[in-house]
């Protein structure tokens, strides 16, 4: 799986938003999920509303990187559009200081890239900026502290290079996978932050628990990842995507039964372009596009605004049928005939970091290919 973030600012004012050093903070070992409530709820609610926008297609986004990439930009932002930005991603600022926010995530960041994460996951930030431009240097310092965020100088004018390069440097991140960034997008910009993922997953037998009876599926671990697959009654997949919370999850997770299942999965090769700009609007993070918008944090040498906030993915899993082993502590009684399940039809595909509790993809499949 590939997924990529782009955020796209042209130029159209900034205070930086100085988030304090957090290093004299209380230890973060026992603060793993902090941003589990905030993220899920979040990446439920874009979720929901990509599908309403989207009917009858594909849905495939990140929302983990999304969350990232717009606490990157907020360190860049001022006032007004600052705590836009964090409150649509559901933080309350009364409640949690923005140095928490930002150092959760520099955690999240860790863990999730950790060796001991068990998973094969890579996630990086990027910064494109036109050679013209420099930045505050407490901007460039707080994203490389917090989101180790990587600055490259690009030439803007000449855009097929510079979308190359952003191509190229995508590619060498992620184990060669390639992806078409800008096939439907277009210069001007001035800067372009970039969050990507590549999350590999095998498909060999794992642990696999049968949830309650409706809906029907299965969920399954890798490593620390934890992978719901949902097998909605035909015609109620968007029913079962708008209950989707973490209470429901958390109901899901208690009623799974320890069983054999032999899944029969289709070759599935997905990908899609969103531009999420007024679904973001939608949600919250009003005036981010206006005029209006204080992003002078950035740079004193241009007015920037964002033109786009544009979500690529791909999804390839090859055609075959799985079948997931017991737990080693499955009871001596339990049937030793698989449960087959055919997934035929539209369903979902949920995966968390289960150490974290972070959303790291959420599927809608309508059609396979």
């Amino acid at each position: 799986m590939l997924y990529t973030c782009l955020l796209w600012l042209s130029t159209s004012g900034l205070w930086t938003v100085q988030a304090k050093d957090a290093e004299d903070e209380i230890s973060m070992r026992n603060h793993h999920r902090d941003l589990a409530p905030n993220n899920a709820d979040f990446a439920f609610n874009l979720y929901e509303h990509l599908v309403a926008s989207t009917p009858g297609k594909n849905v495939f986004i990140s929302p983990v990187s999304i969350s990232m990439s717009l606490a990157m930009l907020s360190l860049g932002a001022h006032g007004y559009t600052r705590a836009q930005i964090l409150q649509g991603l559901g933080f309350n600022l009364t409640e949690t200081s923005e140095a928490k926010i930002h150092h959760s995530f520099w955690y999240l960041h860790r863990l999730l890239t950790g060796s001991d994460s068990g998973l094969e996951i890579t996630i990086g930030n990027a910064l494109f900026l036109n050679k013209n431009l420099e930045l505050l240097e407490s901007f460039s310092a707080d994203t490389k502290h917090y989101y180790e965020v990587d600055t490259l100088a690009t030439d803007f004018q000449d855009w097929a290079r510079a979308s190359g390069q952003i191509n190229e440097y995508i590619k060498n991140k992620t184990h060669g996978e390639n992806m078409d960034l800008f096939s439907e997008l277009h210069s001007p910009a001035m800067l372009i932050l970039v969050n990507y993922i590549f999350f590999k997953v095998e498909r060999d037998e794992v642990p696999s628990r049968l949830s309650a009876p409706l809906p029907a599926g299965a969920a399954g671990l890798l490593g620390n990842g934890t992978v719901f697959l949902i097998l909605p009654d035909k015609g109620k997949i968007d029913t079962v995507i708008n209950a989707l919370s973490r209470d429901t999850m958390q109901r899901w997770a208690d009623s799974l039964t320890n069983s054999l299942v032999d899944l029969n999965i289709p070759k599935i090769s997905i990908s899609g372009a969103y531009d999420l700009g007024d679904i973001l609007e939608d949600m919250g993070t009003v005036g981010l596009y206006s005029k209006q918008a204080d992003l002078s944090g950035i740079t004193q040498e241009a007015q920037l605004k964002v033109s786009k906030v544009v979500h690529n993915a791909m999804l390839q899993l090859d055609e075959k049928g799985v079948k997931e082993a017991a737990p080693a502590a499955v009871p001596q009684n339990l049937a030793s005939k698989p449960v087959v399940m055919h997934f035929n039809q539209p369903f979902i595909i949920l995966i968390f970091d289960y150490f974290t509790w972070s959303s790291l993809f959420l599927v809608k499949v309508v059609n396979p290919t």
